[in-house]
């Protein structure tokens, strides 16, 4: 979990960790599959800001999602597990 004061904040820090991740990564020679990969954008705040983000991962962009099933329990943006329960 990533705290920063604006959402360009934590798009700027979590793209400079995972270019960090991915050369780790291949210095063991291991691989993240970006296809597979997701981001999800958690926030309680009510504030209007752009809620779109541009992460990527071995420069190529992984997809938004506004709901991610982990663990056979259902992640909503606004951390609630309505849709879990239903």
């Amino acid at each position: 979990m990533i705290e920063a004061e604006s959402i360009g904040d934590v798009e700027n820090f979590v793209n400079i960790e995972l270019n960090k991740i991915a050369e780790w990564a291949v210095d063991n020679k291991i691989r993240f599959n970006e296809e597979k990969s997701k981001v999800m954008l958690m926030t309680r705040r009510k504030q209007k800001e752009q809620k779109e983000v541009a992460i990527y991962l071995n420069s190529k962009p992984i997809p938004q999602v506004h709901r991610l099933k982990y663990l056979s329990i259902i992640f909503n943006r606004k951390l609630t597990l309505k849709e879990h329960l239903n």
